[in-house]
């Protein structure tokens, strides 16, 4: 059998790492993969976003199946395209990607269908909304509509940043086009968790939950990023909640999408805050999110290609997907000046430590270059992942693992995990 995996970050790697256990996979592609991957899959110099170039090596290479991975290959239609040339997808259509590639489309839907989310406005000129923010409550939360590589939403402290978020969102145009129209929502408190689900548009089975880490420095200080670490499961994920998220959130968004007229087929991520009020959705994404996928994916015990085939052919009810009682940490180690300006094309070094014989690095910003060594190619380098019967030695296990990793101007968050084990301990 042959897979076609479309992107080249961490999150593809964790995705082809566990479809290469599946023993009927013969060959997997990763268009384009990275470094790293290149050490589980044959890596073709096509970019996740040359939709028509995908659909021709797809048809030439008589792929049987294939995952389309990133955001923005979604958004365009690449399921849409496959699907058109007859070849099995994983994945959303554009239709139901919108969910992730238009904030506005989003939050209306939840108005609509009585999904819990934040209150909100919706603006498409800079004036109205500045108008609008001179009487608003501080802290809010400012969201370019379309995808902007998940650096389109600002907090503003008050009227002066909030104006600095529409000059640089719908003035300066950041963004591109994603700022076209912006999102301003109230400020919400609590919790955060991650749930990642599979759904075939009927039927919906949660992934296990997990608490990313946004922010670049310690103490949750610093600007945000795509993220820097990972642990799974919540501890502030309980099965009461997660049944309440079922009840008011899961299973209303499939049945929403599917009125619509946009049945969703893949993976779909449900960013929550755990408010005084009860959960409500921050966000949707459509597709696996990252670095997430590092900690959910090496606890599935079930074989992850046989259920993407299963959502993909509407059996996911008839099909079992067990997940391990453990838990998971992911480190990213990072270029120095990220999520600002960064170089690239440092040599990467692993030291001969016990320590990643424990983890498993995945690899998201790195390439070989001209000589076939390992180099930065990325603000988030690599992921080290470690699983564990508890998160205290899961969180012990990855760092370890991640002090074993060097590269010129490398760095990486000291706390990852450590909220999570606060909890615990409470």
């Amino acid at each position: 059998m042959k897979v076609m995996v479309i992107g080249g970050g961490g999150r593809e790697h964790a995705i082809v790492k566990a479809i290469k256990k599946n023993p009927k996979v013969e060959t997997i592609y990763a268009l384009p993969g990275n470094g790293g991957i290149a050490a589980d899959a044959v890596c073709v110099p096509i970019g996740a976003k040359d939709i028509e170039k995908i659909a021709a090596f797809a048809k030439e290479q008589a792929i049987d199946f294939a995952v389309v991975a990133p955001d923005d290959p979604l958004a365009m239609g690449a399921v849409d395209r496959l699907h058109a040339l007859g070849i099995p997808c994983f994945g959303p259509d554009a239709k139901a990607a919108e969910i992730e590639s238009s904030k506005v489309f989003a939050k209306n839907l939840m108005r609509k269908y009585g999904i819990p989310t934040a209150a909100y406005a919706v603006f498409e000129d800079a004036e109205t909304a500045l108008a609008y923010l001179r009487g608003a409550r501080y802290p809010s939360v400012i969201k370019a509509d379309g995808l902007a590589l998940g650096k389109g939403v600002i907090i503003a402290q008050n009227y002066s940043e909030a104006e600095e978020a529409i000059d640089s969102i719908m003035r300066a145009r950041k963004f591109g086009e994603s700022g076209s129209r912006v999102v301003v929502e109230e400020y919400l408190t609590g919790p955060e968790v991650s749930v990642l689900a599979f759904t075939d548009g009927k039927t919906l089975v949660p992934m296990v939950s997990s608490m990313d880490h946004k922010r670049a420095l310690d103490g949750d200080r610093g600007p945000n990023t795509g993220g820097m670490g990972t642990v799974a499961s919540n501890p502030y994920y309980t099965k009461e909640i997660a049944a309440e998220c079922m009840e008011t959130i899961f299973l209303p968004t499939i049945r929403a999408m599917a009125a619509e007229g946009r049945p969703f087929r893949g993976c779909l991520y449900f960013g929550l805050m755990l408010t005084p009020e009860g959960p409500k959705v921050i966000e949707y994404n459509c597709r696996f999110g990252d670095p997430e996928t590092q900690v959910v994916l090496p606890l599935l015990k079930s074989d992850l290609l046989t259920v993407m085939q299963a959502v993909e052919e509407g059996r996911l009810a008839e099909t079992e997907v067990e997940f391990s009682d453990g838990a998971a940490c992911c480190v990213v180690v990072a270029s120095g000046g990220y999520p600002g300006k960064y170089e690239s094309g440092k040599a990467i070094s692993f030291a001969d430590a016990p320590a990643l014989r424990e983890a498993t690095a995945y690899h998201a910003g790195t390439k070989l270059d001209e000589n076939g060594a390992l180099v930065t190619a990325g603000g988030r380098v690599l992921g080290l992942t470690a699983t564990a019967a508890t998160l205290a030695e899961a969180v012990e296990k990855a760092y370890r693992a991640a002090e074993a990793v060097s590269f010129e101007g490398a760095y990486y968050r000291k706390d990852i995990g450590a909220r999570a084990l606060a909890a615990h301990a409470g």
